[in-house]
């Protein structure tokens, strides 16, 4: 079978369970409907907070992969239906260059029906992840402004380490609410200082949003990949080798030697080599001629 014959009958005019109450949709509903045909539904009274929250009142259990996966299985209980997407992502210092921020987002489809799983992802340092602590409106009102406020949400806590739901205003877009929260996180701060964070729910983060598409992106690309062996979809890369020579000396560097691509259904494995279209690396890549 062609591609196109093997995902139209495998989607095609399926409803697909969107595990979301912060719009993602707005991002991966069109894309899913255009490449794959799927029509997906956000489930009314679904509660992804459940499952954890950004910031800390509520725990996230287990990793990332996992939460999605908690997600698309618990807005599946919801409806009679085989087919869920769910997405999750994390924020954090860069894993190579711990002063710069970082935001890695998973986007996961299962299909019940015809026992799929497959994800997609996006990684990115452009994103709006900041934090501060302040004493004054003033000094509040610059951070948030700094975090591309008001397009960007501001959370605003008693202290960094407040998880009581009355010790935290999230979801501030306007510098009236803004100064309101900041007076009254004020109020009740022990040592005349507040925590402020950046939302990262993704109705009030932009970047975050265009990094979850970028995710669902991913996914289409990773479902579209056909097993060569049994023609199912998710046919995709689950390994790299490090290891492409110098040009000069030969000898082994850290850019890519090949790629290695796994079917979750049959099994079979291939492996491609210079995936990046050269054989050989520059020598300003190579540890040895350029230490």
């Amino acid at each position: 079978m062609e591609q196109e014959e093997v995902l139209q009958s495998l989607f095609k005019n399926r409803t697909g369970i969107l595990a979301t109450m912060h719009k993602k949709e707005e991002v991966i509903s069109p894309i899913l409907e255009k490449e794959l045909g799927i029509k997906t539904v956000v489930p009314k009274g679904f509660n992804s907070d459940k499952y954890g929250t950004f910031t800390g009142d509520v725990d996230r259990i287990g990793g990332q992969f996992e939460a999605a996966r908690r997600k698309a299985e618990g807005a599946l209980a919801l409806y009679n239906e085989s087919l869920a997407i769910a997405s999750e992502g994390t924020f954090g210092p860069h894993p190579h260059i711990p002063f710069i921020p970082f935001n890695r987002e998973v986007v996961l489809l299962i299909d019940k029906e015809n026992d799929i799983e497959i994800s997609g992802m996006a990684a990115t340092t452009e994103t709006d992840f900041k934090h501060k602590r302040v004493k004054n409106f003033t000094d509040a009102y610059e951070f948030a402004l700094s975090a591309g406020f008001p397009e960007t949400g501001i959370v605003v806590k008693v202290s960094e380490h407040s998880k009581d739901p009355n010790e935290m205003i999230k979801g501030i877009t306007t510098k009236e609410n803004l100064e309101k929260a900041v007076l009254y996180a004020l109020e009740e701060s022990a040592d005349n200082e507040i925590f402020l964070e950046t939302d990262m729910r993704a109705l009030y983060n932009p970047k975050r949003m265009k990094n979850i598409e970028a995710a669902t992106r991913d996914l289409v690309k990773n479902i579209t990949s056909l097993c060569p062996s049994c023609q199912w979809p998710g046919f995709k890369i689950t390994d790299r080798t490090k290891g492409l020579p110098c040009k000069w000396c030969k000898k082994p560097t850290q850019l890519t030697l090949s790629y290695h691509y796994n079917c979750s259904k049959c099994g079979y494995s291939e492996e491609e080599k210079y995936p990046e279209g050269i054989k050989e690396a520059d020598p300003g890549n190579c540890q040895y001629c350029n230490p």
